[in-house]
């Protein structure tokens, strides 16, 4: 099924990722974001041959939000160039387990291995500094709603660092989480990307609905 579509033009198609959904093929044989919506363009389209569509982030698989495809091999470089200097925003909304508020910040060193991240010493080999800043939106009985800024992209950053300070993304036992979430997805959502165009003198800023799952999470 293809994912709901934010914002399309020649250059670019930018969709919202449901949870559960890879962003690229992989063993598994699962569906993924590319194939479904390299299908969907040559249907819309009636393109003959190969669909080119340029994967230049990910969102991992149990997350959600906004994912930015790349139409065209131009696209694709000047959109990679941007996320490579850091010039374009990500904004994610998490649900952690425990009562939350105010704002901070957390700076740490990561290691991955074995597709596990964990904190480690910063003069460790292979360790990358991850550095991001959040503030609580809502707090509820169980749960509280923050907003992250990513000042770094390192994988399964938000998701370690907050369980190093003993709040879990919902959902997410892989880091700590008490409960998993119904659909087994994990409370992490990319609410919104802000970035220049690739081929105009434009910014963008797309956002995506938070997952129908997070009402129940949250007691409403």
């Amino acid at each position: 099924m293809m994912p709901e579509v934010l914002y399309e033009d020649n250059h670019l198609l930018v969709i919202n990722k449901p949870a559960g959904l890879l962003a690229q093929e992989d063993a598994t044989g699962d569906p993924d974001v590319l194939t479904i919506c390299k299908q969907y363009l040559k249907e819309k389209y009636a393109k003959p041959g190969a669909v080119f569509l340029g994967l230049v982030h990910r969102l991992d698989r149990p997350a959600s939000g906004v994912m930015v495809l790349a139409r065209t091999s131009k696209a694709a470089s000047r959109l990679s160039e941007q996320i490579r200097s850091r010039t374009i925003e990500k904004t994610y909304w998490i649900l952690v387990e425990g009562k939350v508020s105010g704002h901070g910040t957390c700076e740490d060193y990561l290691l991955k291995e074995n597709n596990f991240v964990r904190l480690v010493d910063g003069s460790q080999a292979r360790a990358q500094l991850a550095r991001l800043s959040w503030k609580s939106l809502k707090v509820f009985s169980r749960d509280s709603l923050l907003e992250v800024a990513l000042e770094t992209g390192r994988p399964h950053q938000i998701r370690v660092q907050f369980s190093a300070r003993n709040m879990p993304v919902c959902g997410d036992l892989k880091y700590g989480a008490k409960t998993p979430l119904s659909d087994r997805s994990i409370a992490l959502h990319c609410r919104a990307m802000t970035f220049k165009h690739p081929t105009q003198e434009q910014l963008l800023s797309i956002t995506a609905p938070a997952p129908r799952i997070w009402g129940l999470a949250l007691d409403e």
